[in-house]
This record gives C-alpha cells, structure tokens and sequence, in this order.
C-alpha cells in the first residue's frame, strides 16, 4: 500500500498470543519487529502503527478510540460488552490455528457431574460477566468470584469449580481436572472501532489487512505443486489431484504436454507425489504458500 501520510493505529494481543499473531502478520506481508523490552513494534508499513497489550483489554480501547482497529478473543468482547465493528473471525490460537473453549472445571474426585449441581458454590474465573451471565440464563445460583491467574491451582480447597480457558485440554487432563460442561468457544476476531470505520481510508486499510490475514491463514498447511503431463496421461493425473479448486492446467511449446498447478493439504504430499509420478507427472515441484486469497 502506497504511503499516504496517514496512519492507522492497530492493537496486537501480547502475551501468549503474541508469538503466534507476529508469525501471522509476517505470513500477511507485515513482517513485526519488536524487542523485549518493547510494547511497539516496527510494522516495515509507514501507514500502520501497532502496539502489543493484553487481549483482555482490547475490545474497550478499540471502542473507545484508542485504537482503530485490533485482535481480541470473542470472549473479550462479550466480557466486556464493547460496542465494536468485527471485521473478521481469525482462527488461529497460541497453538496454531483453532478454537479455544471457556470449561467448568472441578477436580476428577469431585462429586460435581453437571452445573446445576454448583448451585451455592464457588467458581473462580477471569472470565466473570460472561460466567456470571451464562450460569443466570440456566437458573443457576452460584457465587463467582474473579481470579488474578493461577485459577487451577484454586480448586485445591478454595473452590468448588473453576471456568477457564482450554486450546486442546490437555494440561487439564494432566493436571487431573475434569471438564463438567463448555461455557463458550472464542476465536481470534478482527475487530474496529466504529468511528474509524467510517473513515474511507481506515476503512479499506483494515479491509485490506483482514484479507491478508485471511489469506495467510487459509495457506496454512497448504503447499503448491507444479508438473509437466502429457496431454495422454491428463485425466489420470487430474483424476489425482483433490484441489482447492480446479487444477490450472497450461500449454507448453510442445503440443503433446501441458503444465498443472494445483493447491494441496500438505499432509498429502507423501502420498499423492508418488501417485502423480507414476500416473504420468514430471518435474513435479513443491514450493510453500503464504496466503491464498480465494
């Protein structure tokens, strides 16, 4: 994007996002470049000026105008009831791309087998207006308490239960914790504020930048492949190939050969190259992808 002299201000989860969302925004073309010590990273773009806080937070500064525009978990926005534009629902996590859940929690000894049986308990969250909301929309009674961190290790004679937030479950099951219901599901959302995308120009950088985002996560675990086919062996090698779409099929000089490019799970190419090379293929190449913009 050319530079215009404007600048868009754009707000990064930090913390346990903040790994995953620089490795994304460097697939979309904005390589970040920060420090330890730094809250605000070079974005290599004149137009756009970032800086890293904590997710929790984001939704109020973006509807407030501190921010045009940032990354936050639909379970922040619900939290904190922020009146916000969501440009986009990016579904990646700390570890890769996903979904995490909100989870009642209670020890695996505990007699507790369904919410209602909370009721005149004590369940310790971060998450506390979401919970609090949920548990009154299902008749349920309970005392919810906020939690500053460690919301765990409070189920060791604190408290009855806990909500908190799982990507795969599996510190739960090693910590001996045993999920009595899912609350909600969050992803990633790309989210502006209102006033800002009512501006022409905020409105197509940010615009632009959820496409990017998009497409660098619809690349993920993809890969692109290349080959040569005799028109003679077309069909069979097509027949070969499951393709995001249809497979790009080209002339060559020689009339008798074509040239196929084709998107593919890389997960399958182990198996499909082998295929190809016998159904027909040469000079098969694979190379990575960054985004792929449908």
């Amino acid at each position: 994007m050319a530079d215009t002299g404007r600048v868009l201000s754009l707000g990064l989860p930090a913390g346990s996002m903040q790994e995953s969302t620089i490795e994304l925004f460097r697939r979309a073309g904005w390589p970040l470049s920060t420090s330890r010590r730094s809250y605000e990273p070079s974005t290599g773009d004149p137009e756009l000026m970032a800086r890293f806080i904590r997710a929790q937070e984001m939704a109020r500064y973006v509807e407030h105008g501190v921010f045009d525009c940032g990354l936050t978990g639909y379970d922040w926005i619900l939290e904190t009831e922020a009146d916000v534009i969501e440009l986009s629902d990016l579904a990646y996590a700390k570890q890769g791309a996903g979904t995490c859940r909100w989870v009642v929690v209670v020890p695996e000894e505990s007699e507790i087998r369904t919410l209602e049986q909370l009721a005149g308990k004590r369940v310790a969250t971060e998450l506390v207006g979401v919970t609090r909301r949920e548990f009154a929309a299902r008749g349920i009674n309970a005392e919810v308490e906020f939690s500053w961190g460690a919301t765990e290790a409070k189920l060791r004679g604190m408290v009855d239960a806990v909500v908190d937030i799982t990507e795969t479950g599996i510190s739960l099951r090693a910590n001996r914790l045993r999920i009595v219901a899912t609350l909600m599901s969050t992803t990633t959302r790309f989210i502006a504020n209102k006033a800002a995308y009512e501006d022409p120009w905020k409105r197509r950088k940010m615009e632009g930048i959820a496409l990017l985002l998009e497409g660098a996560l619809r690349a993920e675990g993809k890969v692109g492949l290349k080959m040569n086919v005799p028109r003679s062996a077309l069909d069979g090698v097509i027949g070969r190939l499951p393709a995001l779409q249809n497979p790009t099929v080209s002339s060559l000089s020689d009339p008798d050969w074509v040239a196929i490019e084709t998107i593919i799970d890389e997960a399958i190419v182990r198996t499909i190259i082998p295929e190809l090379k016998a159904a027909g293929a040469s000079g098969i190449i694979e190379y990575p992808l960054n985004k792929v913009i449908p």
